[in-house]
């Protein structure tokens, strides 16, 4: 008998089959310099090798919800947090509400229309959640650059979670922006603020746990890792102090297909006990689900 069967998976970062993968990824593409970068069909493609593949451009185009619906039907995934700045987002979590929470990508350089987008999302989508990409914003915006605060005190306002993305980025961008050691100070000025990190803090893994426990509402999600390469610091944390902190996060169609995520996930190491708590009763608790 899997781990997996008879539980419900919340997967906190899933998203649509991509019309145009080369137009979704141009806010990354037009920073990266080297030619690589360019020709991938995803800008850390280098990092997944087995990446769902590209659409026929010959084939009829299907219903990029439709798709992912019964992906998450075919794998056991009972709500997925979806990206609400496209259409196929907004669509999702107004047809089918009780599969999709959504969330606001945001960027902090747009200064107060960056609130009220947050309203806006919040008041007409019901979004569940806000998320940033610091190392891919233009210009880059570090986790605990001032452009942020307003951010952070808005999510805190709306009793909203944010994703951050940390630890060095998949496209060949400057990293700083992501350093760890940065989600200390954000923590500490807003305590209120309940912080989800994205993309897995690598290389300072041990200082996400460190500040896990530190932080009483500071969580770590396993995006854009497949399970076989979770980080063994946050397994760890995950199997003693940290049951409670660790959330799954999925990276499909990104990176990673939802049937090699699903074919990995049992041989994590994790004991019986954790098991609810990371697929699906963190994510429900901090994203308001209940």
């Amino acid at each position: 008998m899997s781990v997996l069967d008879g539980q419900p998976i919340i997967d906190t970062m899933i998203g649509f089959p991509m019309r145009d993968p080369k137009a979704t990824y141009a806010f990354i593409t037009n920073k990266t310099k080297d030619a690589e970068s360019s020709a991938l069909k995803m800008p850390a493609g280098y990092l997944f090798k087995d990446a769902p593949g590209e659409p026929d451009p010959d084939a009829p185009l299907p219903d990029p919800v439709a798709v992912t619906l019964a992906q998450m039907d075919a794998h056991g995934i009972a709500v997925g947090l979806v990206g609400v700045k496209g259409e196929d987002g907004r669509r999702a979590v107004q047809e089918f509400p009780d599969r999709f929470a959504g969330s606001l990508s945001v960027d902090p350089n747009k200064g107060v229309d960056t609130l009220r987008e947050i309203t806006a999302a919040h008041r007409d989508l019901g979004i569940k959640a806000v998320d940033v990409f610091p190392a891919g914003l233009t210009p880059q915006v570090a986790i605990n650059d001032k452009k942020m605060y307003p951010v952070y005190a808005k999510c805190v306002e709306l009793g909203l979670p944010i994703f951050v993305c940390a630890g060095i980025p998949g496209p060949r961008v400057p990293f700083e922006p992501q350093k760890v050691e940065y989600l200390d100070e954000v923590m500490y000025d807003f305590p209120e603020l309940v912080l989800v990190t994205r993309h897995g803090c690598e290389p300072w893994t041990d200082l996400a746990v460190k500040l896990m426990l530190r932080w009483p509402n500071l969580y770590y999600s396993t995006s854009a890792f497949a399970p076989r390469y979770y980080p063994r610091d946050i397994v760890d944390y995950a199997n003693s102090r940290g049951a409670d902190k660790i959330i799954y996060g999925g990276y499909h169609p990104m990176g990673l297909s939802l049937e090699r995520i699903m074919r990995e996930l049992p041989t994590v190491p994790f004991k019986d006990e954790v098991w609810p708590k990371f697929l699906h009763g963190n994510a429900r608790r901090v994203l308001g689900l209940d």
